[in-house]
C-alpha cells in the first residue's frame, strides 16, 4: 500500500463529532475528519488536533470534502479546549504523584540519623538528617565534587560545628537534592570552607533548608524518614 501515516501527536478528533470539519475519503474505504493543512498535489496534510497531523498521498485519496472556514475556525477552538483540559487533567495527576509519601531507609550511629542524598543528580553524599540546622551543609569535599569553585572565595557566614567551633562557609544554592524519589530543587546551602576532617556529620548535615519542602517524621522504629511533598 502506497498510502504514507504521519502522526505527530494523539488524535483527539473522535471526541469532537458534533463540530464540522473537512473530510477525506480514501479509496481503500477510510475517512478521516479533520482541516486541510496543505495540499500540494501530490499529498494532502490534514490537521487533526492541536500539533498533531496526518498525510496522505494524493493516488490513495478518493475525494475531498471541505467544510467553511468558520467550522474549521470552531473546530480548533473545540481542540485547544479540549488539549487545555487534558493538560489540566494530566498536571493534577503528577502534582498527586508527586505529594504521595516518600518512605527512605536511614542508618543511625553516634553521628545521628544519616541518608544518602544525590545532588545535582551526579554527587551522593551521606548526610546526617538536623532539624536543629536551618539550611543544608556541605563539606569543601562534596562542594568541589560538584564542580563549586571555591577558590578565593569570601566566607558569607559562620557554622557552628559538633565540638563547640565556628567554621567559615559560603552560601550557595543546590540546583537538585534528591533522597531516594524525594526531589527539592534550587536549596539553599552553606559550604564550609575550612579543612575539617573527621566531623561528627560526615558529608554534611540535611539542614531546614530541604526538609522546610515537604512533611516530614522519622519512624525510629521502622527506620524511615518519611517525607511528603507540599
Amino acid at each position: 500500500m502506497s498510502m504514507r501515516i504521519i502522526f505527530t501527536s494523539f488524535l483527539l478528533l473522535f471526541l469532537l463529532q458534533p463540530v464540522y470539519a473537512d473530510k477525506v475519503y480514501l479509496k481503500n474505504g477510510r475517512s478521516i475528519e479533520g482541516i486541510i493543512k496543505s495540499d500540494n498535489g501530490e499529498a494532502v496534510e490534514v490537521e487533526v488536533g492541536v500539533n498533531s497531523s496526518v498525510t496522505f498521498l494524493k493516488s490513495d485519496v478518493e475525494k475531498i470534502v471541505q467544510s467553511s472556514e468558520t467550522d474549521s475556525s470552531t473546530l480548533r477552538q473545540a481542540w485547544k479546549k479540549h488539549k487545555y483540559e487534558v493538560d489540566q487533567k494530566i498536571a493534577k495527576l503528577k502534582e498527586a504523584k508527586e505529594k504521595e509519601e516518600k518512605s527512605v531507609g536511614f542508618s543511625q550511629s553516634a553521628k545521628g540519623i544519616t541518608v544518602e542524598v544525590v545532588l545535582n543528580d551526579k554527587v551522593s553524599a551521606k548526610m546526617v538528617v538536623d532539624t536543629g540546622a536551618s539550611i543544608v551543609i556541605i563539606s569543601r569535599n562534596i562542594a568541589e565534587k560538584l564542580g563549586i569553585n571555591l577558590s578565593n572565595t569570601k566566607p558569607d557566614l559562620a557554622v557552628q560545628v559538633a565540638d563547640g567551633r565556628e567554621v567559615n562557609a559560603k552560601r550557595v544554592v543546590i540546583q537538585s537534592m534528591k533522597v531516594q524519589e524525594a526531589t527539592a530543587l534550587k536549596v539553599d546551602a552553606a559550604v564550609l570552607l575550612e579543612d575539617t576532617g573527621g566531623l561528627a556529620f560526615g558529608d554534611g548535615l540535611l539542614g531546614m533548608s530541604f526538609l522546610s519542602k515537604f512533611n516530614f517524621k522519622i519512624d525510629s522504629d521502622a527506620k524511615k524518614l518519611i517525607l511528603q511533598k507540599l
